[in-house]
């Protein structure tokens, strides 16, 4: 495959469109009034819980499901009413669905048979599609004899060798471990990079959205809370659900955020913004603070989670990464008195202002 320069903001919006689009089932509204434009050759990322539509969302793109009302246009063609086959589109399933009888090259060439493309050509073309996903070694393999890693890099294969106009990939790495789903990650946005197709991502997996996408979609009960870059969404939250749904969030109102940060709106700040320092040690004065006490300490490797509460009784949630640190660093335990420090400027109000809990605390 050519390679392709990654598409720039300047690409016109609307490579694939969707308009006031719905979709019911029985009394179930799975979809409601969605509006969205995806970008020619933007590897774009539906995030969502489970039930929260963005699903159904890939499979209405696909032609899998049909839409109860509005439009799907793909390149400035309505493609509502077309079948999944005579849409320019692929799927990549979380189940790799490959035909296990066949070698890894017969797998991938099997779509253009179809097409009644010629042999030399679908040949090479498939040969060409293995090769991009760095395969060529294990093309005369059966998929019983391939990783899971291996097999998922073939269906990709196998749904690029058609050449689609959009890839749509339904939570393409669930089915596999932590470090092999971080090397799929890797080799995905490569993939896309170099071919210059537009992918349509779902998954769950805030860390993958985030780590692979070029804009995300956070989906809650059938439509999008936000739309924005990964550094958008996540420093700039506009709903509780999102703050608190991409990421560990201390999500403050009422009386408990007025003590804390002198505002009775809804509030949120990072765990990672908030730091600990020793009661009656030296701390930075530039910081906002209160005294506190640790209440749970929390070793994850990377990094250690502290929950501490304020004399006032208000809880934060604070997150230090284990990099290397001072000779002359004490760590903490629960029962200790510490300082909790902040800055003013990493407090964010959230825009769409909606009660946590009658009582205005953390769910």
């Amino acid at each position: 495959m050519a390679n392709k320069e990654k598409p720039s903001s300047e690409h016109e919006p609307g490579f694939v469109s969707l308009k006031n689009l719905d979709k019911s089932f029985g009394d179930i509204n799975a979809v409601a009034n969605l509006n969205l434009d995806v970008a020619q050759g933007e590897f774009f990322s539906m995030l969502g819980p489970s039930g929260s539509g963005k699903t159904t969302v890939l499979r209405l793109i696909a032609g899998f499901e049909t839409a109860t009302a509005g439009s799907i246009t793909i390149d400035g063609e309505d493609v509502t009413n077309f079948a999944p086959f005579d849409r320019t589109v692929n799927t990549v399933f979380q189940d790799y669905a490959l035909f296990p009888h066949m070698s890894i090259q017969d797998n991938v060439e099997y779509g253009l048979r179809a097409k009644k493309v010629s042999k030399p050509e679908r040949s090479q073309l498939a040969s060409e599609s293995i090769e991009s996903v760095k395969l060529s070694h294990l093309a005369t393999r059966k998929p019983h004899q391939l990783s899971g890693g291996q097999r998922q890099r073939i269906a990709l294969a196998r749904a690029l060798v058609m050449r689609p106009k959009v890839l749509l990939l339904d939570e393409p790495l669930g089915a596999l471990d932590k470090q092999l789903r971080e090397e799929m990650q890797s080799e995905l946005k490569r993939i896309q990079r170099e071919s210059g197709i537009t992918f349509i991502f779902v998954t769950h997996d805030q860390d993958e959205a985030m780590r692979m996408s070029d804009r995300i979609a956070v989906f809650n009960m059938g439509k999008i809370e936000q739309l924005g870059t990964p550094q958008e969404v996540y420093e700039s939250p506009e709903t509780a659900f999102v703050a608190g749904f991409l990421g560990s969030s201390n999500l403050l109102e009422g009386d408990k955020a007025q003590a804390l940060f002198g505002v009775s709106d809804l509030v949120n700040i990072r765990p990672e913004r908030v730091t600990l320092s020793g009661a009656g040690t030296h701390h930075d004065t530039s910081h906002e603070s209160i005294p506190a006490i640790v209440k749970d300490v929390s070793y994850i490797g990377s990094s250690t989670m502290y929950i501490v509460e304020s004399e006032g009784g208000v809880r934060l949630t604070a997150l230090r990464l284990n990099q290397e640190l001072p000779a002359d660093y004490v760590d903490f335990a629960p029962g200790d008195k510490v300082v909790a420090m902040w800055q003013k400027s990493h407090v964010a109000a959230i825009p769409n202002n909606q009660r946590l809990t009658p009582e205005g605390s953390n769910p």
